[in-house]
């Protein structure tokens, strides 16, 4: 009697598949953007069943939350790296534009994910703080208050508009609205963080 041919799926243990489901949602979102990121296909990806990824997300849309806040903390830590390069208060807001636009053109899926498929909300933020770049951009701008150089009056909704045209101009850029040579992009990104940085922050030439 011949024997059955062996289950080639990948076995893990309790809790280390919720971790290999939303890490194949990475891989697949940073190769193709949100649309990647399928239950089917990630469970796939992942080397298990389509009914094993159910038992850790409820419907597709609950995995993309996740690996939409992952994509977000990506970008966290990538400009957690850039600030750390400098303790000026300048430098460190200009670092964390510069991170945000690299990180759209460089890992453009995982971008797309990270806040065209699932908007996070304010509890999100307020849940997994040091994950929300919009948390990091908050807490360089208030380091520019503290060293003088952001009036306080200036500092509510702040980062509201440096976020704005920061994206704004990432969003151009990947939509092919503006020149996408080296020169071009390093040309628009001086351009936008220096009105941020004439918009919010004191110049000392006028001190």
């Amino acid at each position: 009697m011949s024997r059955a041919a062996p289950d080639r799926r990948t076995t893990y243990h309790h809790g280390a598949l919720r971790a290999a489901l939303v890490d194949a949602g990475l891989a697949l979102a940073d190769d193709g953007g949100p649309d990647r990121v399928v239950l089917r296909e990630v469970a796939r990806t992942a080397g298990v069943s389509h009914s094993a990824a159910y038992r850790h997300f409820a419907d597709r849309e609950a995995l993309l939350a996740e690996v939409s806040r992952r994509a977000r903390a990506a970008l966290a830590a990538e400009m957690r790296r850039r600030i750390a390069r400098t303790d000026d208060p300048r430098g460190r807001l200009h670092a964390v534009g510069t991170a945000y636009i690299d990180f759209a053109l460089t890992h453009t899926g995982l971008f797309r994910t990270a806040f065209g498929a699932h908007s996070p909300t304010a509890s999100d933020a307020a849940d997994e703080p040091a994950d929300d770049p919009h948390h990091i951009l908050g807490q360089v701008l208030d380091e520019t208050q503290a060293a003088g150089l952001l009036d306080p009056k200036l500092r509510p909704g702040a980062d509201i508009a440096a976020w704005s045209a920061v994206h704004g101009l990432a969003a151009l850029l990947l939509d092919g609205s503006l020149p996408t040579t080296r020169a071009d992009i390093d040309f628009a990104v001086d351009q936008v963080l220096g009105l941020v940085n004439r918009g919010l922050l004191d110049d000392p030439a006028r001190g």
